[in-house]
């Protein structure tokens, strides 16, 4: 699988619509939803409970197909990529941030960071190395032998963030990163966003924060699983 690049938009979603089955029932999370998103840009998708966004996250970072259109990630139509051209997008092309962080809690952070690697075959000297500066990265180098239950909800999310890094991933996704963080704390992970997107990252963050939103270059309003507005940043 070729390293994302070249000059085309990084994400292309073509009338994505998404429907569950519930039993008897159908259940529509996402209908005709089109979006472009470009290399480098840093992205809000903003909805309520419910309004599809996160259906749609999971679709851009491959976790979950659409039930109708097409997606394009970096040019490739996604859904003729095999299992393991898939399996290695996750691990190589995309990082993971969520609310709840995700930390095994019997692993210090420095073993949860490296943990990707693991899964991707890489060496113990070449595991610990990308392990130590990710944490660096995150400003968590003196806490990095630190059990999660020894750290504080800012310092859990700083690990995740260092876990989604560690094997430099073109696109971040994270789902709500701020959720479940005090106001301050969760400006401090904001900063650090704005460290990683500096850095040539890609970031799509979906919140339902105004003021989280108001980070980003852009943010696509979502409502009952259709696009409502894209709205630019008048700071950046």
């Amino acid at each position: 699988m070729p390293e994302i690049s070249g000059d085309h938009d990084l994400i292309l979603a073509v009338k994505l619509t998404k429907i569950y089955e519930l039993g008897q029932q159908q259940v529509q999370a996402l209908r005709d939803v089109s979006l472009t998103i470009k290399r480098n840009e840093f992205v809000a998708i903003m909805g309520p409970s419910g309004s599809g966004k996160s259906t749609l996250m999971n679709i851009l970072g491959c976790l979950d197909t659409p039930t109708s259109g097409d997606y394009f990630l970096n040019g490739q139509l996604v859904s003729t990529l095999s299992e393991d051209e898939l399996a290695y997008i996750r691990n190589k092309e995309i990082g993971f941030v969520f609310q709840v962080f995700n930390l095994l809690p019997r692993a210090n952070a420095f073993r949860n960071v490296e943990l990707p690697m693991i899964y991707a075959g890489a060496s113990r000297e070449e595991r610990e190395e990308k392990a130590r500066r990710a944490l660096e990265m995150v400003d968590m180098k003196d806490r990095m032998h630190h059990l999660p239950a020894e750290l504080s909800g800012g310092e859990r999310q700083r690990a995740a963030i260092a876990r989604a890094l560690v094997n430099n991933p073109s696109i971040l996704l994270a789902d709500e990163p701020t959720g479940n963080l005090d106001t301050r704390t969760g400006e401090e992970i904001l900063k650090l966003f704005h460290k990683i997107h500096d850095g040539g990252n890609t970031i799509i963050m979906v919140t339902h924060d105004h003021e989280v939103a108001n980070h980003a270059q852009k943010i696509i309003h979502i409502r009952d699983g259709q696009i409502e507005k894209e709205e630019k940043i008048g700071s950046w």
